[in-house]
């Protein structure tokens, strides 16, 4: 893995060299009475290099020296195509470029620039939805790739949530996974539109080969019904441009982080029928505590073919490989409370074996244009996550910090398969628009683990850890050897979960009055049959959806919307009574603006979810196999806003407040948790990120920028106990320094800037347990494009 840095370091000192040469354009854009034409697209044909003209109708940028063909564009005028030739060093003065007004009608167009690398309009495919987001009902957030390289985001756990309100992690699991929690429950986790969730899973998402992570609040019918009515985030992965370019990006930080990545994007046949994109990422990093370490790589490679004007398909695999510390080596455990020890301690063992993951996913994608009003998409895909390792944990903890430690064998497997096509049109009757999508799923998804082995690495007899006066190195008992003799399957028995799925989805939005006005009514099939832990469970729900919409103009719009869930589940009711399914009803109403001629966006949306029959273990015997029913309700009002507000100033701000309770209990007197908070919330969470880069002048390109989240009144990770102390508040200052061109980019940025001791954590029988954050570091990266 190593290697891999070192080949991504020896690519960017050739691209750095070969970047020498260059030389520079610029001219005017007119049309044929003289005034300047703003806005037009000058691209050299075959490159990423460019510029859109000013409101002068200007434009400049740089080259690499070389003969080109130069395509001179703007809306409602023929194209004009110059060949011109860059000198190393040297300006081309192309004068004025007149362009001629065509007669034909225009339809609708909207123009976007630099801002479409932090506010996206539309949805990407995987969502289904065929319309723009201020006019879809219900609150989804954006976050792009630009974003997260701003912020030196590496992974789905490494600060994406402080781009969206009210999303939280629960837990950590050595960054193994994201575990997202909104709306007071978890979010289920989707990839190119697909459900990976898992109990424990999916691999966190590298974020090289990632394009956007869509965040959709509440049910999503329109999506998946058999999941947590709190919502999806959706990760899309990158797809070929068809234009050739390339970026090579460095980054060194705190407690040994070294990682680089590689982006291709380009053409492999001269009529641009056959195109690829190719990422490729290698990093090493230790950890603020000892003995704790995360090393990765993946690649991921993608073909598209347009096999004929309305046909294209597209072939995607991807594979991340990880070799990490035990998981749960990052818990601390104590009588006392939270926040006891130093952020560095461990009770990590160094000799331990690491745990190792291989990820595959394949995915095939066949889009076909009907008409121009038609368009049919097919998916298959398949996914198989593969684990040898260990986790931690402890037999006892005394109030003199001795602690028992043991290590259980965590060997998975993880193999999901899935299949979609579904149909977006759109057609008229009469004064109504109709926007029509229709779709069928199908999905299988097995879960296997072995947990069966385990090694008591201290004792209770003279050979404790003592967390007071650690000692690593010579566990009493020595380190664990597992018999993995036999295969996984075999060592399984009935540690399995598997689930098969199939749905049916149509929805009609009605459109009045040229469609300011928008009706959606929608129903969701879904049937399931699931095995968990031996207990088997079979389902069927119809869930409906009804949303209006309405733009007052084009930049703003109101909304409300109804829509359903259902989870199916397994487990013994101590009442005898069949397990019934979670379902959940979302009622939200919200209003969207843009500002700055569509540059920034906001969102406010006020919602209430009502969840019936979530399980929870009995407290008058929590270790019994039997479990106890309740209701919940969840209301809260989140805002978001993103964009540019001036040419530079890019702002990301967001807010929710969030209440979760139980509101309905099998249990009675003293056992009785109604009105008892839901675990794993925030009341309050407020997120902010700014950054401003000079636009001209001797400090060009200079940016600086600066961020910061805070929680309040935050709930634990486990059901409620009695005589629980509560987290404290929770603030986070970041902030840092960059510098950019065309082509090279430096950025440097501060995480904890006030060294905070942040964790998070919870209650669990007799001592408290938790995880502490990285305490003050910093994070350097150097950036080519070519």
């Amino acid at each position: 893995m190593k290697r891999i840095v070192l080949v991504l370091i020896l690519l960017g000192i050739g691209q750095l060299v070969m970047a020498q040469s260059r030389g520079t354009i610029n001219g005017y854009v007119k049309n044929e009475a003289g005034k300047p034409l703003p806005y037009a697209s000058v691209i050299l044909e075959g490159t990423s290099y460019g510029a859109a003209s000013g409101e002068d109708g200007r434009f400049e940028f740089s080259a690499p020296a070389g003969s080109y063909t130069l395509d001179i564009s703007a809306v409602g005028h023929a194209t004009v195509y110059k060949r011109i030739i860059v000198q190393n060093g040297q300006s081309t003065a192309l004068g004025t470029i007149i362009l001629k007004e065509t007669e034909s009608e225009l339809g609708e167009v909207t123009v976007t620039g630099e801002r479409s690398e932090y506010k996206v309009d539309e949805p990407s495919g995987s969502l289904r939805l065929n319309e723009e987001l201020i006019e879809v009902p219900q609150n989804i957030q954006v976050v792009t790739a630009q974003a997260l390289k701003d912020q030196q985001v590496i992974d789905m756990s490494d600060g994406v949530l402080r781009n969206v309100s009210g999303a939280t992690r629960l837990e950590h699991w050595g960054n193994l996974y994201a575990r997202v929690n909104m709306r007071g429950s978890r979010a289920g986790a989707f990839r190119n539109g697909m459900n990976v969730t898992s109990n424990w899973g999916p691999l966190n998402e590298d974020m090289s080969f990632v394009e956007t992570i869509e965040f959709v609040k509440g049910p999503a019918g329109f999506m998946m019904s058999n999941g947590e009515p709190s919502g999806i985030y959706n990760v899309v992965t990158k797809k070929p441009t068809g234009v050739s370019r390339g970026e090579v990006n460095l980054t060194m930080g705190s407690y040994d982080l070294y990682r680089g990545t590689l982006d291709l994007d380009g053409k492999l046949s001269k009529d641009g029928k056959l195109l690829y994109r190719l990422n490729v990422m290698g990093q090493t990093q230790n950890s603020f505590q000892d003995y704790t370490f995360t090393d990765r790589y993946s690649v991921a490679p993608v073909l598209s073919y347009q096999l004929d004007e309305k046909t294209k398909l597209t072939l995607e695999y991807v594979y991340q490989h990880v070799n990490m510390s035990n998981v749960g080596s990052a818990y601390v455990f104590s009588t006392e409370g939270y926040g006891i020890y130093d952020q560095s301690f461990t009770i990590a063992e160094p000799g331990l074996d690491p745990t190792k993951i291989d990820d595959h996913s394949v995915m095939a994608n066949l889009q076909h244009d009907i008409s121009d009003n038609w368009k049919v998409t097919a998916q298959l895909a398949y996914f198989n996550y593969q684990q040898e390792g260990s986790s931690m944990w402890l037999n006892s903890v005394d109030e003199e910090a001795n602690l028992v430690r043991y290590v259980s064998i965590w060997d998975a497997l993880n193999e999901n398969a899935f299949g979609q096509v579904y149909v977006n049109g759109e057609v008229k009757t009469g004064a109504v628009n109709h926007r029509i999508l229709a779709g069928f799923d199908v999905g299988t998804k097995e879960y296997i683990a072995d947990w069966s082995q385990s090694h008591q690495l201290d004792s209770a007899n003279g050979g404790y850890f003592n967390m007071n006066n650690p000692v690593y190195g010579v566990p009493v008992n020595g380190l664990p050897q597992f018999n993995r003799s036999k295969s996984l399957r075999q060592r399984a028995n009935t540690t399995a979960i598997t689930q098969s799925y199939s749905g049916f989805y149509v929805q009609d939005e009605l459109g009045f009055f040229d469609n300011a006005l928008r009706l959606t009514l929608a129903g969701r099939y879904t049937y399931v049959n699931q095995n968990s832990y031996g207990a088997v469970d079979e389902d069927s729900r119809i869930t409906p959806r009804v949303g209006l919409s309405y733009s007052i103009d084009d930049q703003t719009s109101v909304y409300a919307l109804y829509d359903q869930a259902f989870v199916p589940q397994t487990g013994v009711l101590k009442s005898g009574d069949p397990v019934k399914p979670i379902t959940g009803n979302n009622v939200e109403f919200g209003a969207k603006r843009e500002f700055f001629n569509g540059k920034w966006s906001t969102g406010l949306s006020l919602y209430r979810i009502f969840k019936n029959n979530q399980m929870v273990s009995d407290p008058e015997n929590p270790t019994a196999q039997y479990s106890l029913l309740t209701q919940t309700t969840t209301q809260g009002v989140e805002f978001d806003a993103r964009g540019e507000i001036i040419p530079g100033l890019i702002v990301t701000a967001n807010y929710a407040y969030t209440d979760s309770e139980i509101t309905d209990d099998e249990r009675t007197g003293e056992f009785s948790q109604v009105g008892s908070p839901v675990p794993g919330f925030a009341k309050h969470i407020a997120n902010g990120w700014l950054t401003y880069s000079i636009q001209n002048g001797v400090l060009e390109g200079f940016g600086v920028s600066a961020g910061f989240t805070y929680q309040a009144d935050r709930t634990t990770w486990n059901w409620p106990g009695d005589n629980q102390l509560a987290l404290p508040n929770y603030f986070k200052l970041d902030g840092g320094l960059s510098w950019e061109n065309e082509n090279l980019t430096i950025r440097a940025n501060v995480f904890n800037i006030l060294n905070e001791y942040l964790y998070s954590g919870s209650a669990y029988a007799a001592y408290y347990y938790y995880q502490a954050e990285a305490p003050r570091n910093a994070r350097l990266s150097v950036g080519f494009k070519f």
